[in-house]
């Protein structure tokens, strides 16, 4: 037990939040390409994801069964669930800051977010 204390003392006591996190409506797994037909929306999702990640960026999904936290700790995203129901999914958060409700943004969207907003001070 006592060997416990040490490695917690070198935990981050916050976690910056990730730089763009979208919230998607309800698939059957995490990134919504375990079917057995892949929906090119998701792909493009995909792959843009995966670039984003290439420029060091955190991105982070979340679905509401298996990450209800990430929904219930974000009043805006909420807000919009509650007024639209599953029609506001997939929301997507940049910095902070919803730039996209009820559909995928596109790189070009997401770049443009990027550039408008900074990351919030911890």
């Amino acid at each position: 037990m006592s060997n416990i204390i040490p490695l917690l003392n070198t935990l981050p006591t916050s976690i910056a939040p990730a730089d763009v996190e979208i919230f998607d409506p309800p698939m059957c797994c995490p990134t919504g390409l375990c079917g057995p037909s892949l929906d090119q929306t998701l792909l493009d999702v995909n792959e843009m994801i995966t670039a984003l990640q290439g420029e060091n960026l955190r991105v982070e999904r979340y679905q509401m069964t298996s990450s209800p936290n990430a929904f219930l700790s974000n009043a805006e995203v909420m807000k919009l669930v509650r007024e639209k129901q599953m029609q506001a999914l997939p929301i997507t958060v940049v910095h902070g800051k919803i730039i996209k409700v009820g559909a995928y943004p596109t790189m070009a969207e997401i770049q443009k977010a990027l550039q408008e907003t900074t990351r919030p001070q911890e």
